[in-house]
């Protein structure tokens, strides 16, 4: 949620008679903690677009007596802690009052002209505006715990709140927090030890023990009241405070009297409110009718229909939080509000269709933050989504592109001839040519789809536009039509015939025995049905014998036993495996989970060459023997690529191996490169985006190609297959340096274009899986076996791949 308290009074005016104001009492929605927990933490004080000074952290007591804090303290973590990072500590002493609060100064930044209120208690600790952990101890001694498990065991810690990317928070980090924004819980200090439901972005709203600050909601000064008996509209438009840019020229201003009516109401949730739009729009293309009014924790006391007054101070609110990247909305944050009339027709939703959106998607000068520059609607897709901002829209018949999921959201195209793939998705082709057609659909009715991909969505649906940092614009439904099966059906591979070797690559999912039996078995069916039981899978994703719990576990025997298992109660094979367990906690992934790659290979097809000695920091070399070193094997077997290397921090190390088919030697490198997380996002407000997390990447791709070229230095005729997770596009920097100068062929660019798929993102069908082979390798036979990225029920979110060696 993004604010503690909103303020709502509503009037019925009949026509011709002024009727007079009711306040509407607040009502909690959860049961109050039963004393102190930390209210509020703002790190953006002093940054750029700030108007407080200082970072700050403020505590409340819901109890009845108040809350000695004889020592105490408050003591803060980075977002990334490594295991040299330390916790920082802020002493307290005196009480926070019996409902009341109790405010911690921190670190002053370079800007800002509001000081805080008088602080309580004050600390030097310098917090980040985005991503951080708070911990409220029984103690002045800096805590040691760097994980969540740790720190849940630590009886000293009284309440804890990770906010933005923090590895440490209660169940999941809260969002919302930015240099303009803290996370905040309601007014009942509700506290459920779920981070991101107890707390969300807000206007940071500083108070001490003495009762001074602002009003929770105000943001900087107090809410603006309207006169009971002023009804008169005031000067501003919702086009006068959206503006023809990203950002409105009101921003951190109090508005007074806006009117509007009431288009749609969100009740539930962690971002409460209500949209209202203008019927009397402005000749601007470029300016959004309607706005966003933000209401906290408190439902809203509004119906659609509504004729409103709207008195509140202009935010600009991050989803996910500036650093994010993501674009932002404008609000009415901290509102009063007249409601003047009830049952008034509603504006009429703009239709959205092929033609609607331009098929350029956003604006592109390089390195700039698109934020300031005048929308364009007739021109990128981003700026007519922009200039739509909170209006009420319409889709006719729809293609789906990108399957239902467990947070009820749904993409279709509105351009159905735009990169159309043969199963009804839309492809991905470059970084140049993003497909603008596509709308994530959520309803705001509680109204639930289940849909494929090639699925159409049939009728009307309608609603308001709404931002989030996962997959930017989206239509928040009120009207949502029927789904009609496209009858799309999972692939089955070619079987592979006697004398070829079957090789396949299969992302599994953070796959850990604690894992229902289920999932092993819809895994396992995949391998042996829709992949013809391949002589040999490389797997990515697969944790050790405990899952995702943090105790120094790294083997993953039980795992694979239990996943072989799986695979031969359906008719597969007895495979064996090979893999290399990780150090603890160095290889990234799932916390606690070690992920690493394995080999399964059937031993009655192919053998395992093995070699002694690989271990998780040994790095695997090529060496030569025999009459005049022409015989070129591996120094181990499995063995991993330069595992110390930087290249390698914190991601998952290629497992190398050596298999013997019918007499030839065939070199298999499987792999997981590092995630893309750290990319800016296609939808973001910088164009083009910082794709942050590819530097790692091509250093891992030059690391696989400089293992390679030594091996075919030595051996030009070397049967060489690089398969794998490379979380990159055939068409990105890590991948054309694998390909560079015809060292490796990537399979996927012998596909047909629409066909180049392995994944299914933001409606985007594109691929990160790949498999390489070496020139000795002629006419491979290659599939992409589309079972999972396309369909609402998944056993994993990666179509396995499979190729076929004569």
């Amino acid at each position: 949620m993004r604010g503690r308290r909103a303020r709502i009074i509503a009037i019925t005016v009949p026509v011709g008679i002024v009727g007079s104001l009711i306040a509407l009492p607040f009502t909690a929605q959860a049961t109050p903690s039963p004393d102190a927990v930390i209210a509020e933490v703002y790190g953006g004080g002093g940054n750029s677009g700030a108007s407080l000074t200082h970072d700050f952290i403020e505590l409340g007591n819901a109890g009845g007596a108040s809350f000695d804090l004889t020592g105490w303290s408050v003591q803060y973590l980075s977002g990334s802690p490594s295991a040299t990072t330390k916790w920082s500590v802020t002493p307290l002493d005196g009480a926070i009052p019996a409902g009341g609060s109790y405010l911690i100064q921190q670190a002053k930044g370079a800007g800002g002209d509001t000081p805080l209120p008088t602080p309580d208690a004050t600390g030097t600790v310098a917090m980040s505006a985005s991503s951080g952990t708070v911990a409220l101890v029984h103690s002045t001694t800096a805590l040691t715990c760097l994980t969540t498990d740790d720190c849940a065991a630590d009886t000293n810690i009284k309440d804890l709140v990770g906010f933005g990317t923090a590895a440490v928070k209660e169940t999941s980090p809260a969002t919302g927090a930015d240099n303009t924004h803290s996370v905040t819980r309601d007014a009942a200090l509700t506290d459920t030890d779920n981070n991101s439901v107890d707390l969300g972005g807000a206007t940071p709203t500083p108070r001490n023990s003495a009762g001074d600050g602002e009003t929770p909601g105000g943001g900087g000064e107090p809410s603006p009241t309207p006169s009971p008996t002023d009804t008169t509209p005031g000067e501003l438009r919702i086009h006068d405070i959206q503006g023809a840019t990203r950002i409105s020229p009101y921003v951190g201003k109090s508005v007074s009297n806006v009117p509007g009516v009431v288009t749609a109401v969100r009740s539930t949730g962690t971002s409460r409110g209500f949209w209202i739009q203008d019927t009397k729009p402005d000749k601007n293309p470029a300016t959004s009718e309607a706005v966003f009014v933000f209401t906290g924790s408190s439902t809203p006391q509004v119906k659609v229909g509504d004729s409103v007054l709207v008195s509140a101070k202009v935010v600009q609110y991050y989803p996910g939080g500036q650093a994010s990247g993501s674009q932002s909305l404008t609000e009415l944050s901290g509102p009063t509000t007249t409601v003047l009339s009830s049952g008034n027709k509603l504006p009429a939703p703009e239709v959205v269709n092929a033609k609607t959106l331009p098929d350029t998607y956003a604006p592109k000068v390089k390195g700039l933050n698109i934020e300031p520059l005048a929308l364009k609607p007739d021109k990128f897709a981003l700026d007519w989504f922009a200039s739509r901002e909170g209006m009420l829209l319409q889709i006719g018949e729809s293609r789906v592109v990108g399957a239902s999921n467990s947070y009820g959201e749904t993409w279709v195209t509105t351009k159905p001839k735009q990169n159309p793939t043969p199963r009804g998705g839309t492809v991905y082709t470059g970084y140049n040519d993003v497909n603008s057609g596509r709308l994530k659909l959520i309803s705001l009715t509680g109204d639930t789809l289940t849909a494929n991909v090639g699925d159409t969505l049939t009728g009307t649906s309608a609603g308001v536009l709404d931002y989030s940092n996962y997959g930017g614009y989206t239509l928040q439904t009120t009207t949502l039509g029927k789904i009609k099966s496209g009858g799309l059906k999972p692939e089955v591979a070619k079987k592979g015939k006697d004398n070829e070797l079957s090789v396949a690559t299969y992302n599994v999912e953070n796959l850990a025995p604690t894992n229902a039996q289920s999932k092993f078995d819809r895994l396992a069916d995949g391998i042996v049905t829709n992949l013809a039981a391949p002589d040999v899978v490389s797997l990515e994703e697969i944790q050790d014998n405990n899952g995702n719990k943090d105790d120094g576990t790294v083997a993953a025997d039980q795992t694979l036993a239990k996943f072989i298992a799986a695979i031969k109660a359906k008719g597969g094979p007895s495979y064996e495996w090979r893999s290399i367990d990780p150090q603890d906690k160095a290889d990234g992934g799932e916390p606690g989970g070690n992920i690493r790659n394995v080999f399964l290979f059937n031993p009655q097809r192919v053998s395992f060459v093995d070699r002694p000695g690989g271990d998780a920091t040994t790095a695997v070399k090529v060496v030569t023997s025999g009459k005049n070193k022409k015989t070129v094997s591996l120094s181990v077997s499995p063995g991993r690529i330069n595992p110390t290397s930087d290249a390698w921090k914190s991601s998952r190390k290629p497992l190398v191996g050596e298999f013997d088919f019918r007499g030839q030697r065939v070199f298999i490198v499987g792999n997981h490169f590092n995630s893309k997380g750290g990319d800016q996002p296609a939808h973001g407000v910088n164009q083009p985006p910082t794709l942050g997390s590819e530097t790692q990447r091509l250093a891992q791709a030059k690391e696989v190609r400089g293992f390679v070229s030594d091996l075919l230095a030595k051996d030009k005729k070397a049967k060489i297959v690089v398969l794998g997770d490379l979380n990159d596009y055939q068409f990105s920097k890590p991948l054309t340096n694998l390909t560079k100068g015809n060292l490796l062929t990537d399979l996927i660019n012998t596909l047909p274009k629409n066909e180049r798929y392995s994944y299914v993102y933001d409606g985007n069908s594109q691929t990160l899986d790949h498999i390489l082979v070496s020139s000795a390798i002629k006419k491979p036979g290659y599939d992409v076996v589309h079972i999972n990225a396309e369909f609402a029920d998944q056993a994993s979110d990666h179509d396995p791949q499979v190729v076929r060696i004569k």
